[in-house]
């Protein structure tokens, strides 16, 4: 029987592509074998071994309220007592759109789907079905989920080898035109270039897997100029910072406006949700009212709708935003000083932590990050409980279920970890 963590990951390697089912789970960047979870109650994670964790992952970022909150623990288990599934509309469905419309006011209409990564394909489609027009840009560096004329393209390809590596249409990938994080003056020369083929740009306000990467002030204010300029769409992906950075997202935090918004992970705290919504005119392209087709059985089901209404509804309340500012406030203030290459990038609810001489601003500066330092330092931090996400370029969490003691033991066993 299987009883230590490597036992059963070589035995999920049997039956499952390197034994995740997703590749973000993964240990290769840091090196060895990740521990296999079996329970999480607020703050913590508990693996087959027993061992304790404080979760600094928290899921790669949906549950702000931690594992197991109550709330979402009852409205959970009403929904699977109730019917989780009918494959037709519901009242819980308008409860929660209502919810999403109001943290969002630039989504006057919303689509709800099941991934992140649906909801940015879907969007896509949108932009061209709206516009009549196929191109793309997108900025290297931004992840998008696997979706083929985003992922098939940039940086992240190339080590790959390719869109056919990649397993992706080579035409596809023409479809994409790639800009520079952060430089408004590549986005310029495409758009002067192109802007007669392209349907949207698209961008990660908050960038969350090149660690985390600050827009610079008047970025992305730039960027909508630009867009407007040039008659294309903008698409801000917040499948990342949606309902994490603040409750209204990076739209609210930069009193920015997309034309188009896909959100995801932080929705439902923890149900596999997705949703892409905006202007009015835009949204009426969806079927069955317009042409634009997306479907999907499982879109807007009873038990991921009523889980995250009872999770946004927690969120819209009172300091819940203020309270996690001043827990990363907190962290930042802590952390300032304990190595020279240390940085912490850090919004309520996320953060990036990672080794480089100065932050990152764009893909470029990626070069720098010292990862083999990371990987040392990451298993010094997870043999004292802490676990992060195994990469240093992915988003860290923090949840309203952290308390200030396990925020004070984090920062303990980064120094005891760098030192």
């Amino acid at each position: 029987m299987n009883t230590t963590n490597s036992e059963f990951f070589s035995a999920l390697s049997e039956r499952i592509p390197g034994g995740v089912n997703s590749p973000f789970r993964a240990f290769q960047a840091v090196g060895g074998h990740p521990p296999v979870l079996v329970r999480g109650r607020g703050s913590r994670v508990w693996d087959v071994e027993g061992t304790e964790y404080l979760d600094f992952c928290c899921a790669w970022g949906p549950l702000m309220l931690g594992h197991s909150h109550p709330e979402l623990v009852a409205a959970g288990r009403q929904a699977l007592e109730d019917g989780s599934v009918f494959g037709a509309s519901t009242p819980w469905e308008l409860e929660f759109v209502e919810a999403i419309t109001a943290a969002y006011p630039s989504m006057q209409k919303v689509r709800l789907v099941n991934s992140g990564a649906e909801a940015v394909a879907s969007t896509l489609r949108v932009a061209r079905g709206a516009t009549g027009k196929a191109r793309i840009v997108k900025f290297e560096g931004c992840y998008h989920g696997h979706v083929e004329c985003l992922d098939s393209v940039g940086i992240e390809a190339e080590e790959l080898g390719g869109p056919l590596a990649l397993g992706a249409s080579p035409g596809s990938a023409a479809e994409t035109l790639i800009a520079t994080f952060n430089d408004l003056a590549s986005v310029r020369t495409i758009l002067q270039a192109h802007h007669q083929e392209v349907a949207a740009v698209i961008i990660e306000p908050i960038p969350g897997s090149m660690a985390v990467t600050r827009p610079l002030p008047g970025f992305l204010e730039g960027l909508r100029c630009l867009c407007e300029e040039f008659g294309v769409l903008l698409i801000f992906d917040e499948v990342l910072s949606g309902c994490r950075v603040a409750r209204g997202g990076a739209q609210e935090i930069f009193g920015v406006q997309p034309d188009l918004t896909c959100l995801g992970k932080a929705l439902a705290g923890g149900m596999p949700v997705g949703a892409y919504g905006g202007r009015r005119d835009l949204m009426d392209h969806v079927a069955p009212l317009g042409k634009v087709y997306q479907a999907g059985t499982f879109c807007g089901n009873p038990l991921t709708v009523r889980c995250g209404t009872a999770n946004l509804k927690h969120l819209a309340q009172a300091g819940v935003y203020q309270r996690l500012a001043e827990e990363t406030d907190f962290l930042t203030r802590s952390l300032e000083g304990l190595h020279p290459n240390l940085r912490f990038v850090a919004y309520p609810g996320m953060f990036g932590l990672y080794f480089a001489p100065r932050e990152i601003t764009n893909h470029h500066d990626m070069e720098q990050v010292d990862l083999e330092f990371y990987r040392g330092f990451y298993h010094r931090l997870l043999a004292k409980g802490i676990y992060l996400p195994p990469s240093s370029l992915d988003a860290a969490g923090l949840s309203l279920a952290h308390s200030r003691p396990d925020l004070e033991r984090f920062v303990q066993a980064v120094a005891e970890g760098l030192s």
